[in-house]
């Protein structure tokens, strides 16, 4: 089993690897643009609306991106308590600059592993576009909602989005970047369906929402 979990987490190093500081300076217009609308066929705004629906004002934003969601999005006041969590120093980096007028917090950490932070009690937390990057199937990698929930308070909503490989209508394109992506290790999704993250969400939350637009699904789930 310990050599299971070092692969995994090997497996997630090198896929995080990716995001350079020259491949984020595209990842707004590849992915955001022109992959969700034309690709997976979750324009953009739908997963704006889902931040723009939920974020508090103490906040813990995980698998941070280019911080484009936190940037373009409200808050409920203009002093939010922000913290981001990524295993990729770029992504963090680039997330805090974008959002400086927060003063985000910024964690290295692997949330394949329990989470330490030196504050908790969150309201709201992000996981967006992450779970189909990590190793396993839904039922394995949604060992991150364990390591998450601790730091939700009661009442507190856990949402994101997610990009699905089974039980979607998946057209061509999106087929051949889906194999594309998992062949090269940025994605880990050809075992995710979505039966297995309602399932997830509802042993482990008192209540969630899940809707799903082209291959990704997007849910919400309240503590």
């Amino acid at each position: 089993m310990t050599g299971i979990r070092k692969s995994t987490d090997q497996e997630v190093i090198d896929g995080q690897a990716i995001y350079t500081k020259r491949s984020l300076f595209f990842y707004d217009l590849y992915v955001l643009a022109l992959s969700n609308h034309l690709i997976w066929r979750c324009p953009t705004k739908h997963i704006k609306s889902l931040y723009n629906s939920h974020l508090s004002n103490r906040h813990l934003d995980v698998g941070v991106g280019t911080g484009y969601f936190l940037d373009k999005c409200q808050f409920p006041d203009t002093t939010p308590t922000v913290a981001l969590i990524d295993l990729n120093k770029n992504s963090l980096d680039a997330t805090a600059f974008r959002i400086k007028r927060y003063q985000p917090s910024t964690f290295v950490r692997n949330i394949l592993e329990p989470v330490e932070l030196p504050e908790s009690n969150f309201k709201s937390i992000a996981i967006n576009y992450l779970l189909h990057c990590i190793p396993g199937s839904i039922p394995e990698k949604a060992i991150v909602f364990d390591h998450l929930t601790p730091h939700l308070q009661k009442g507190g909503v856990l949402f994101g989005s997610t990009i699905l490989h089974k039980g979607v209508n998946r057209g061509f394109l999106a087929k051949k970047l889906m194999a594309l992506y998992n062949d090269k290790g940025f994605f880990h999704n050809t075992q995710d369906r979505l039966e297995d993250l309602e399932q997830a969400l509802s042993s482990r939350f008192s209540r969630f929402e899940i809707e799903v637009k082209g291959v990704v699904a997007i849910f919400r789930a309240w503590k």
